[in-house]
């Protein structure tokens, strides 16, 4: 499910009923009521990681797309 929190409870995709491993980050924001040091993270699998940005570049809200191992630094 789609989390509020900054930062993800576990390494589950947080597209609402998916609970495959994440291989994907989303940091985002919305420019509205978030500064810019503020970043909101959203876990994806393969299968929900353009479904999850799309849903956030729809709304013209900043995003950054990176790669679980990237941001583990085990890549």
């Amino acid at each position: 499910m789609i989390g509020l929190g900054l930062e993800p409870a576990g390494s589950e995709c947080s597209r609402a009923g998916c609970r495959a491993a994440s291989d994907w980050r989303i940091e985002w924001r919305n420019p509205k009521i978030h500064d810019e040091t503020r970043r909101k993270i959203w876990l994806a699998c393969d299968e929900h990681v353009s479904f999850l940005r799309e849903f956030l570049a729809a709304r013209e809200f900043p995003l950054e797309v990176i790669a679980e191992a990237d941001a583990r630094g085990t890549a």
